[in-house]
């Protein structure tokens, strides 16, 4: 089966869309920044071509980066998970944005929902096990939720609810976060949940926790990642 090149009815050339996508997606930048800082490089584009860009290829590049991403048998990332849910307004109102990251603090799913019950719950990790089975921890907050949706599916016996345990997830909502306040707040709920799976694939792809390793190391991983990401949906 032959591939089809996604880039075939496109003028500009795969690297400077490549280039716009990541730097709308990973950094916190509007539009208009995307727009100017590509302008000082010499490309010549409107901020509404670069939000065309994102939504055309943004799901298209995190597809292909979770299916890249290789994990050890019996997969790793079930050994600890840690859930747990962001207040996010749309149009004023509260939606519930519920988050789930390993113990390396690699995000493994995100759910959007506009209510924070034990049905919005049990949506929620019955996409997670879907895709990675069953962990055998998972340290969540108080939310009474949780408990209730663990009961449902039989695994409340590895739930661990304590002071500060959660911290690993409190901390990766920050890369969010300041992308939403560049993004001036989501108007749809569906394009919240469209923007936060393509944000969680990107943020994995370049997270190469500089803080546990070497310079040289992490010199080499960041080049490995950059190269990666150059050929992503390549003919």
């Amino acid at each position: 089966m032959i591939k089809k090149n996604p880039f075939r009815y496109f003028k500009t050339s795969p690297e400077v869309i490549r280039l716009a996508v990541m730097m709308y997606v990973r950094f916190p930048l509007s539009l208009r920044n995307v727009e100017d800082l590509l302008h000082e490089r010499g490309i010549d584009i409107c901020h509404e071509t670069v939000r065309y860009w994102w939504n055309r290829f943004g799901p298209l590049f995190a597809r292909e980066i979770r299916k890249k991403r290789l994990h050890p048998p019996q997969n790793h990332s079930n050994w600890k998970w840690h859930l747990d849910e962001v207040f996010v307004k749309i149009n004023g109102e509260t939606h519930y944005l519920w988050r789930a990251v390993d113990h390396e603090g690699e995000v493994l799913e995100c759910f959007v929902s506009k209510r924070r019950d034990r049905n919005a719950a049990l949506v929620f990790l019955k996409k997670i096990m879907k895709r990675y089975g069953r962990p055998n921890k998972i340290v969540t907050d108080r939310l009474r939720s949780y408990r209730a949706a663990m009961k449902v599916i039989g695994n409340a016996g590895v739930q661990e609810v304590g002071w500060w345990k959660n911290n690993r997830c409190e901390n990766s909502h920050l890369p969010f976060r300041r992308r939403e306040q560049a993004m001036l707040k989501f108007r749809r709920r569906r394009s919240l949940q469209k923007f936060v799976s393509i944000h969680a694939s990107v943020h994995n792809h370049f997270n190469h926790e500089r803080h546990l390793t070497k310079r040289e190391t992490f010199k080499l991983q960041r080049n490995a990642a950059l190269v990666e990401w150059q050929q992503l949906s390549a003919a």
